[in-house]
């Protein structure tokens, strides 16, 4: 009987494949869903007082990094884990890209566009060149120059594969920019008051130096209508310059690595097409050409939230807090720096 069942396995190895199959799937599935259960934890945590200024994600992130010090890595889970670290990550900057107006940007946001350029060079020489002088980890100063300069976690996440950052990194990047980013919009809501600036000033001053939307927002929004219209608009100029960075970067990366065959072959960022496309979509179809509720909008956006999050919990999973010190906080003091002569900067330019 026994040599029957082996006989038919090997005759028909789709029998002992479908047994696995099953198995291997509830994995990934329990992969994916154990980074939206600490999503969520990361959501409630995110509702207590003094969480609530950092947000979501940088709540899952801690509690993500905290699981992986008591109770180490799931390997179990380990496939979809990196799922949602990977391919949900790609998916989130997709839906991402619905959040930028192109038109309102080309149209009245032109000017800007110098301005947002300018930050964007400064924000990443400056925080490259202190990294440079502080004897900082390269990668990770480059990931937080970038997200200081242009939008945050969502840029930093582009950027990674592409300077081919280890997940370790650019989850310890994400985390530095939510703290950072929101202790500098609280800071600024508390200045608003005494500081010389009509609310359009104010809001063009906060999207121009701040690092994510979110903060933008939060730092904007106690100034009016206005304040946060306009702020909005050159936080979106930021934004909409990730794309040619990416690709600029691409081309230094490859030149960068030329003769060594291992690494000259970087992935093309694909998902940035996505994001273009869905950027034109948002743009010049939802809304002008198919008419749209704001539910749906809202929608979309609480999606691109939970999959970026999700994906953050997957990347923060790998954190070691022992490597954490002696990596971490030279880039962050780079960045430190770096945030406050181009908030001092972009005042007085205004």
């Amino acid at each position: 009987m026994e040599l029957d069942k082996m006989n038919d396995l090997s005759q028909n190895p789709g029998v002992q494949q479908s047994k696995k199959e099953p198995s291997s799937f509830g994995v990934w599935i329990g992969g994916i869903a154990f980074t939206f259960l600490i999503s969520f934890l990361g959501y409630l945590l995110a509702k207590v007082p003094g969480f609530d200024h950092i947000g979501q994600l940088a709540s899952a992130i801690i509690i993500a990094v905290a699981y992986r010090q008591i109770f180490g890595y799931p390997e179990p889970l380990r496939t979809g884990i990196e799922f949602s670290s990977k391919k949900l990550l790609r998916f989130a900057i997709i839906l991402y890209g619905l959040k930028l107006n192109i038109g309102v940007v080309l149209e009245d946001g032109l000017g800007l566009l110098l301005r947002d350029a300018a930050v964007i060079l400064f924000a990443i020489l400056f925080t490259v060149w202190l990294a440079k002088r502080f004897n900082a980890d390269k990668k990770i100063s480059l990931l937080l120059g970038v997200g200081t300069g242009v939008c945050g976690a969502a840029a930093i996440a582009a950027v990674a594969p592409i300077i081919k950052a280890k997940d370790e990194d650019t989850a310890i990047g994400v985390g530095i920019i939510a703290l950072m980013g929101t202790i500098f919009a609280i800071t600024y809501t508390i200045l608003r008051p005494i500081l010389p600036l009509s609310p359009v000033e104010y809001g063009m001053w906060t999207g121009i130096s701040l690092h994510e939307v979110a903060h933008v927002a939060l730092a904007a929004a106690p100034g009016g209508e206005d304040s946060l219209a306009i702020g909005l608009l050159a936080k979106l100029g930021r934004v909409f310059l990730l794309v040619p960075l990416c690709f600029i970067l691409i081309v230094i990366m490859k030149k960068k690595n030329v003769g060594n065959d291992a690494q000259t072959k970087i992935e093309f960022p694909w998902f940035l097409i996505g994001f273009l496309a869905m950027s034109i979509i948002g743009s010049y179809i939802l809304g002008p050409v198919v008419p749209i509720s704001e539910g749906f909008v809202e929608g979309v956006s609480v999606i691109t939230t939970w999959c970026l999050t999700a994906a953050m919990v997957g990347l923060g999973l790998n954190v070691s807090l022992r490597d954490l010190r002696t990596k971490a906080l030279r880039p962050l003091i780079a960045m430190l720096i770096t945030s406050i002569c181009l908030s001092l900067l972009t005042y007085f330019t205004i």
